[in-house]
C-alpha cells in the first residue's frame, strides 16, 4: 500500500537511505538519534515500535518490562496492556543512563560488572514457518554463532502456537479496536489518519465486545505459553524484522522473501513481546555496515526475557557490544556522539 505523506510532516526517511523507511511508529524518533540530531529518544512500543525502527537504522532500543517505567499522564493509551515507554540510543551504555532515570528500579544495573552465567537461549528462526528475507536470515545466524562463541547455549526451537495465533487473531482486533476507542471523541482528527489508518479504523468500529473478549483471552494464552517456554530456556533469539526496509512512501512490504505478506508480515517477532509483558532488546546483527550484498543497511536482532529481566538484557547486550561494536558506524549524514563521549569530552 502507498500512502501519502505525513499531514503533518512529510514522509520520515532512512538517515542510511533517504529512498527507504527507518519503520515504525518510532520512525522519527530512530531517524533522529540514528542522523546526530541528537543522542536519545524515548519511544512507545504496543507491538513493536521500538525494535523494528531501530533494527532498522542500526541503534539500540529496549522495550522494558511491563509496568517498569510509569506511563501515567502520558499520551492516549490506544494499546491498553500492551504499550511501553522505553529509551533509544547509540550504545547500551547510553540505553542504561536514560533507562535509569525512566525506572529507578534500574539503578542497579552496572555494566562493568562480571558478564553473567552462559544463557540458555532458544533461537527462534521463524514464527510459523513466517517468511524472512534472506539477509536478515543470514545475519541473525551468524549472530547465533557468535553468542555460543560467548560461550552461552544456542539452539533452534519453535514458538508456542499462541505467538502465531496472536499475531493472526488477536493483534488485528486490538489495534483496531484500540484506535476506535481513541477517536471515538475525536472525529474531526480523522482526516489526519494516512490510508491504512483509517482503513484500521473502520475495522475497529466494526468489531464487537465479544472478539475483544476473545482477542484478549488469546492475548493471556501467550503470557501463559510464555511462562513455559522461560522455564526451559533464560533468553530467546529472534530477528527484530522479517523483512529489509521497503520504499518510504509506503506502509509495509508486499512481500518477503518471494512470499506475499499482509501489513504485519514484517512484524511477527515483536508483538507476542508485549503481550506477554516481557522486556526484549534490539542490537545491531553485526559490525555496520552489514556485509555486501544488503547495500551497507543496518540489520538488527532481538533478545527476549522473562519478566524483570532488563537488567540481564542490557549486560547482555552489552557484552556483545564490545565484542562487535558499531557505535562508531554512523550514516554519512550523521554529526553527533554518542552520550557517553560527549560526557567524557
Amino acid at each position: 500500500m502507498i500512502e501519502r505523506p505525513n499531514a503533518l510532516s512529510g514522509t520520515t526517511r532512512n538517515p542510511w537511505n533517504l529512498d527507504l523507511t527507518p519503520g515504525g511508529s518510532s520512525g522519527g524518533a530512530v531517524a533522529a538519534v540514528a542522523a546526530g540530531i541528537g543522542p536519545l529518544a524515548l519511544a512507545t512500543d504496543g507491538g513493536g515500535s521500538i525494535r523494528r525502527p531501530c533494527a532498522y537504522t542500526g541503534l539500540i532500543g529496549l522495550k522494558p518490562t511491563w509496568d517498569a517505567v510509569p506511563r501515567a499522564d502520558g499520551l492516549p493509551e490506544m494499546l491498553p496492556g500492551l504499550e511501553v515507554i522505553g529509551p533509544i540510543a547509540r550504545t547500551t551504555a547510553d540505553l542504561v543512563r536514560i533507562l535509569q532515570v525512566l525506572a529507578p528500579a534500574m539503578h542497579t544495573i552496572d555494566l562493568a560488572a562480571p558478564s553473567p552465567r552462559p544463557q540458555r537461549i532458544a533461537y527462534w528462526r521463524a514464527i510459523a514457518g513466517s517468511p524472512v528475507d534472506a539477509a536478515i536470515a543470514d545475519q541473525v545466524d551468524a549472530v547465533a554463532v557468535r553468542l555460543r562463541a560467548m560461550g552461552h547455549v544456542m539452539l533452534e526451537a519453535e514458538a508456542p502456537d499462541a505467538v502465531a495465533r496472536f499475531n493472526r487473531e488477536a493483534w488485528p482486533v486490538l489495534s483496531a479496536t484500540g484506535l476506535a476507542a481513541v477517536l471515538r471523541d475525536r472525529a474531526g482528527d480523522e482526516g489526519l489518519l494516512s490510508p491504512a489508518m483509517a482503513e484500521l479504523l473502520a475495522a475497529g468500529r466494526r468489531l464487537s465486545a465479544v472478539d475483544l473478549f476473545a482477542a484478549q483471552a488469546l492475548q493471556r494464552e501467550v503470557r501463559t505459553a510464555m511462562a513455559r517456554v522461560f522455564e526451559s530456556w533464560d533468553l530467546i533469539l529472534t530477528p527484530s524484522c522479517a523483512a529489509m526496509p521497503w520504499a518510504a512512501p509506503r506502509s509495509h512490504p508486499s512481500q518477503i522473501a518471494g512470499c506475499a505478506v499482509g501489513a504485519r508480515g514484517h512484524a511477527v517477532f515483536t508483538a507476542f513481546v508485549n503481550a506477554a509483558g516481557l522486556p526484549a532488546l534490539n542490537l545491531p546483527a553485526l559490525n555496520l555496515p552489514a556485509e555486501p550484498g544488503v547495500d551497507g543497511l543496518p540489520i538488527g536482532f532481538q533478545l527476549v526475557g522473562p519478566q524483570g529481566s532488563d537488567a540481564l538484557l542490557c549486560t547482555i547486550g552489552h557484552a556483545f557490544e564490545q565484542r562487535h561494536p558499531w557505535q562508531h558506524r554512523r550514516p554519512a549524514l550523521a554529526a553527533v556522539a554518542p552520550l557517553s563521549e560527549i560526557l567524557s569530552a
